[in-house]
């Protein structure tokens, strides 16, 4: 994966938190120590401690883990602009991690992001009541026939999908009865498998409308840079550059699926060879293998990375 090759960034999003994430980039990386600095003096908590050491029973909760895995992203962004000379023509990121890519394209300031994503988590907490809501994968059907049994269950309450997630794996989410009529009906239609997600709200449908509106009262004092390069974006799964759109395409994402199979499609289409995962985890590698398996696949979160950082890079 040379660096003349047309390669982009990508963040991942909530999932793929775990204990000790950014740890040995800041031993190692001043760079990512301030990273871990401005987060903590902008939500007045020390992140890092529950980053490094836990428990994973905060680190899970959906307001503490959204702060922390775009911080642990953009450390490990910050060592890969500090140390190499890799560099991105577009950026995506899954769900939150949309956040990142939006860091990395210039367009929020890194302070302002720790704080919206703060409160995005505690508002798509607060949107559902406990228990109400529920989210499933689907293993082994399509799009379209998703989206219709979807429709078949709703039966006047929410349930659509919320992760088009490639490789024939979509999630689904809204409220835990429809969810569950959903499921029954994929099971009739040949799904290869169910799987249930152990989340405390219904992420990306409908159920989400009050946090959207939160979050649109939260992003009107923020100032959006313009964008040095294409964000390809959940809602669309097209490339944006305008920096006029990035607030309501926000918004949207919060309501509406996660298009990650098109988007890594879109990459394709414009000509990227080659991705880099970058931040905590190996989700989005995975998924991204089994879209598109001629795609050169990398992550970056700790300093072992580098050296095939290197390796690819040449």
């Amino acid at each position: 994966m040379a660096e003349k090759d047309n390669v982009a960034f990508v963040f991942p999003g909530q999932g793929s938190q775990h204990v000790g994430m950014g740890k040995e980039l800041c031993e190692q990386f001043p760079v990512a120590r301030e990273v871990f600095q401005e987060a903590e003096e902008v939500l007045g908590f020390p992140l890092g401690q529950l980053c490094f050491f836990g428990p994973e029973a905060d680190l899970k909760l959906t307001e503490n883990t959204q702060p922390a895995i775009l911080t642990a992203s953009i450390a490990a962004l910050r060592v890969l602009q500090s140390e190499t000379s890799l560099r991105p023509n577009w950026v995506a990121g899954h769900s939150l991690g949309e956040y990142s890519a939006l860091v990395c394209a210039g367009a929020l300031q890194f302070g302002d992001a720790v704080k919206i994503v703060r409160e995005r988590g505690r508002l798509m907490q607060e949107a559902v009541p406990a228990g109400y809501g529920a989210m499933g994968v689907v293993l082994g059907l399509e799009m379209d026939v998703v989206r219709s049994l979807c429709e078949q269950a709703s039966n006047g309450e929410v349930v659509a999908p919320a992760n088009y997630n490639g490789g024939g794996q979509i999630v689904i989410a809204g409220a835990k009865n429809a969810v569950a009529r959903a499921v029954e009906l994929a099971k009739s239609h040949g799904a290869k498998k169910i799987l249930d997600i152990p989340v405390s709200a219904p992420f990306h449908c409908d159920l989400m409308q009050p946090a959207a509106a939160g979050l649109r009262r939260i992003l009107e004092n923020v100032v959006v840079q313009p964008l040095s390069v294409g964000v390809v974006t959940n809602v669309e799964a097209e490339v944006n550059l305008d920096a006029d759109r990035v607030k309501s395409l926000l918004i949207q994402q919060t309501v509406r699926p996660v298009r990650w199979e098109e988007s890594i499609r879109k990459l394709e289409e414009l000509g990227c060879r080659g991705v880099w995962e970058v931040g905590p985890g190996k989700v989005l590698k995975g998924l991204i293998k089994r879209i598109s398996p001629s795609l050169a696949v990398e992550n970056f979160q700790a300093p072992e990375d580098l050296t095939r950082v290197t390796a690819a890079s040449t």
